[in-house]
């Protein structure tokens, strides 16, 4: 049995844009992102934190897509291990050489995963010049760095199966009465979450997750686009989570893709941490104030491409969080005399 790559956190998403022009505005210019590299097909940012080339990149294409994720791996043997890995589990898998892909990245892999994502693992990247303590450069959101993934995926036990065979720990679900599993959170840096899942059709990607150091930065967000009557790109928000306890809000971007501006959720480094398990009829999993959360939220999300470029079929969902009847989604009511609980475990 081959051993899997040592993942140490995620490092950036590579989104596809039809105007590059708007997408500056958005993502750099409104949320804060330094820009780190610019040409006239792409973008590379990253969060005034972030001490590595980008973790995000922008690439000008017809459709607005997800094109790959990418995790950094400890070493560059890891690189190699995610190319058998992933090719012992007979996997699409595509070498990128250094100066191949993306620019700053070192000796890559992409490989389409069990899910059917594109995801990238590498070592090597680029420095980039510490912004830490140049706040005369912050503007607008001041985003720190990339935080997490979310992706949508119909089949989240195998979803948690392969990012446990990755060594991912799990910090939360939410699971129904008899513990069929509808979302989970999980990590390798130690926080809440690397990658999450959100059960529904897929391979799409539901949002990346973009963290600012304080909670007033998530309203003054909110705030920026409705000072410039450009508050239609606000889907949700700002609240606080259940799941994770961080404030958030979300985002479309002119293309449609979503991020997520988030903060103040805990460590998980412990080696014995538990996980912490939502019942599906607690409507404050979602949003812990019991606000709604909108159907757009539950059923939009951006395809993703094959290592070709081109869109991944889409595969529909057997369990649909969003038809659980909660007063707090907005599309139902708590079934009288039914009490939504928690438990640990």
């Amino acid at each position: 049995m081959t051993t899997p790559p040592d993942v140490v956190r995620s490092a950036y998403a590579q989104l596809v844009v039809t105007d590059l022009a708007k997408a500056r505005w958005f993502w750099a210019d409104m949320l804060g992102f330094h820009i780190q590299y610019e040409d006239q097909t792409q973008l590379c940012l990253r969060g005034t934190d972030e001490l590595t080339h980008h973790s995000l990149v922008l690439r000008k294409g017809e459709t607005a897509a997800l094109d790959h994720i990418s995790y950094r791996v400890r070493t560059s043997e890891d690189v190699d291990r995610a190319e058998e890995y992933f090719r012992a589990l007979g996997r699409p898998v595509r070498r990128v050489p250094k100066g191949a892909g993306t620019p700053g990245v070192g000796d890559a892999v992409r490989v389409i995963d069990p899910l059917g994502f594109p995801v990238e693992f590498f070592h090597d990247i680029e420095r980039a010049e510490r912004h830490i303590q140049r706040y005369d450069l912050r503007r607008g959101a001041e985003i720190a760095r990339l935080d997490h993934f979310n992706i949508c995926t119909p089949d989240i036990p195998a979803a948690y199966a392969h990012y446990q065979a990755l060594g991912f720990g799990c910090s939360e679900t939410i699971e129904g009465d008899e513990h069929e599993l509808y979302a989970a959170w999980m990590y390798r840096k130690q926080t809440v979450h690397d990658v999450a899942f959100t059960g529904g059709a897929g391979p799409r990607l539901h949002h990346v997750g973009v963290a600012t150091h304080e909670s007033h930065q998530v309203l003054r967000t909110a705030d920026l686009f409705g000072s410039l009557r450009k508050e239609h790109h606000i889907e949700r928000g700002p609240g606080r989570h259940g799941v994770s306890n961080a404030f958030y809000l979300y985002l479309r971007d002119p293309d449609g893709h979503r991020v997520e501006i988030y903060t103040s959720d805990y460590y998980t480094g412990d080696p014995d941490h538990e996980t912490y398990r939502w019942n599906v009829h607690d409507d404050r999993r979602r949003d812990f104030w019991g606000n709604a959360v909108i159907e757009s939220w539950y059923k939009e999300a951006s395809p993703v491409l094959d290592l070709a470029g081109n869109p991944l079929p889409v595969t529909e969902s057997v369990l649909d969080e969003s038809a659980v009847q909660v007063g707090a989604d907005g599309l139902g009511i708590v079934e009288p005399g039914k009490q939504p609980a928690t438990e640990e475990g």
